[in-house]
């Protein structure tokens, strides 16, 4: 029987979700703990990464779990011609769970429906990226209290923003309203908008950064334009600086609102919201250990224990 992987957001469905955010509700209280010991997992990450990759490391070293694999592509055996089945397949042979990340959009999936351990997808090119989706849901709670009926306003890179992508689909079970705000140029792509009007799902698509896409939000997430998506270097510098946000952007918006970001941030949040107490982007990162200890427990059988 294959073993679960999590490759794509809809591998989980609501109930599912909602047992990964009280587990990594625990997580958080209590981080540290024997729980993997005798466990190796290995991070492949053929894209460079520092949030996802430290987050996962920390995750497995916190539980007591040994941690092997590569950030560089370019050290690997991929150089000299070795196929993504080989690598996986080799890999395999050596830790009971691979994390990875790939610029190929279906990588994930691929990798899961060869590997005889399970796969979590770190990131496929512009298509996935759920345990992104589990942190910023397991933080939208913690921050709002609730999961449920909350406007989301998500500006910036939506055309190739994975996270987004992810987030759109994870919330979706939660009766969400999405105000998007992008350049015509990264505007979401279509069927999105499509899997929106098939959950009844309410939204507004915004050109401008208007004050009303900010002032009726519980949450501001904030995202950058990924020049690395770009085949046309004139097209990323005529959207590069579209959308910034400042700290007078905020004095009208809601008492309860949070800034989120998956980060890294390059100039679309000024750094004077930093010290605005809305600001949670930060935090969130944070809580990126605790959502993926629950994720990589879950698929390993693990559980949880005082």
């Amino acid at each position: 029987m294959k073993p679960k992987s999590l490759v794509d957001i809809n591998d989980y469905n609501k109930d599912d979700i909602v047992r990964i955010l009280e587990s990594a509700a625990r997580f958080k209280a209590n981080p540290n703990s024997d729980l993997l010991q005798g466990k190796v997992c290995a991070t492949l990450f053929f894209e460079p990464s520092t949030r996802t990759r430290l987050s996962f490391e920390t995750a497995i070293n916190r539980l007591r779990g040994r941690v092997i694999g590569f950030s560089d592509a370019g050290t690997t055996s991929s150089t000299k011609g070795e196929s993504l089945k080989d690598t996986i397949m080799m890999v395999s042979n050596y830790a009971d769970l691979i994390i990875m990340r790939h610029y190929l959009e279906g990588s994930a999936r691929y990798a899961s429906e060869i590997s005889p351990v399970p796969i979590i997808n770190a990131g496929d090119g512009s298509n996935q990226h759920p345990t992104q989706t589990l942190l910023d849901l397991f933080t939208i709670y913690e921050t709002q209290g609730t999961l449920e009926n909350l406007t989301i306003t998500i500006v910036g890179d939506l055309k190739y923003g994975r996270a987004v992508h992810s987030l759109i689909q994870g919330i979706s079970h939660f009766h969400p309203t999405f105000n998007f705000v992008a350049p015509e140029e990264l505007h979401i792509p279509d069927k999105y908008k499509i899997f929106c009007d098939s959950k009844q799902i309410r939204y507004r698509e915004f050109v401008d950064f208007a004050p009303e896409s900010i002032e009726t939000a519980d949450i501001l997430y904030m995202t950058r334009v990924q020049k690395e998506r770009f085949t046309d270097l004139m097209e990323y510098e005529k959207v590069k600086n579209a959308y910034v946000l400042n700290n007078e952007m905020l004095n009208n918006s809601k008492s309860n609102l949070r800034v989120l970001h998956p980060l890294p941030r390059v100039k679309e949040i000024d750094q004077d919201v930093d010290d605005n107490p809305k600001a949670y982007y930060f935090q969130q990162a944070k809580n990126g250990i605790y959502a993926r200890q629950a994720v990589i427990c879950d698929l390993l059988n693990m559980e949880y224990h005082e």
